[in-house]
């Protein structure tokens, strides 16, 4: 083994002791290194036991919420496919994508969901596990395909990572492109809940008082 010196970097002969040089002492550079390489590997093999194990209780984790709550029965699953063509129909390609290649319905709580408390709903998420709880009002008070759309839209917004503000915002500024209007729909209970929780998320929308209800957005 060569010997270079770490002061002046002259490569003395293998059997020398210090540098003829400058008289520091030598270490043979093969050794230095093949433990850097070692340190190096350990390293990455760390990184890799770590990553796996992460993984696997994500996965675990994500099993227990798939596992503790019940799916959709046939008629159910038949009414959720309807509502995400209507969001095709309709143009929202991005989230009946989500809708219908990625998310996992429900029809009760999972265990996390079942710890939070929260107010009646016709939907919620698990984000970024990709799942959705569907509660019975959802099949039970929208008026069709449309406001099951309307819902469905609002909760894919959730697994797209938005918050509530966001999520109220979207749906209600593209309502009409759903064609969820008030003309068709001023009576339903679902429109009637939506807006109120709208203005109540994003107030700023509802602060014009020469039109209905103050809504900029009509």
């Amino acid at each position: 083994m060569n010997k270079k010196c770490s002061n002046c970097h002259l490569i003395n002969f293998p059997t020398a002791v210090s540098c003829s040089r400058c008289d520091a002492d030598l270490v043979e550079t093969a050794s230095i290194a093949t433990a850097t390489r070692a340190r190096g590997k350990s390293i990455l093999v760390r990184s890799v036991i770590c990553f796996c194990v992460c993984g696997f209780v994500l996965f675990g984790f994500y099993l227990s919420l798939l596992a503790s709550a019940k799916s959709l029965t046939f008629e159910e699953k038949t009414a959720v496919r309807s509502a995400i063509a209507k969001l095709k129909e309709k143009g929202f390609a991005r989230e009946a994508l989500i809708l219908d290649n990625f998310t996992a319905f429900r029809s009760n709580d999972n265990w996390l969901n079942a710890s939070v408390a929260k107010e009646n709903a016709y939907a919620a998420t698990n984000f970024p596990f990709e799942i959705m709880t569907l509660y019975s009002d959802f099949f039970t008070y929208p008026a069709d395909d449309t406001e099951r759309a309307a819902i469905l839209l609002h909760e894919a917004r959730h697994l797209l990572g938005e918050k509530e503000k966001e999520a109220y915002e979207f749906v209600w500024r593209n309502r009409k492109q759903l064609g969820w209007t008030k003309d068709k729909y001023v009576n339903s209970d679902v429109w009637i809940n939506i807006r109120k929780q709208t203005k109540d998320n994003v107030p700023n929308l509802f602060v014009c008082d020469f039109k209905e209800f103050s809504d900029c957005t009509e």
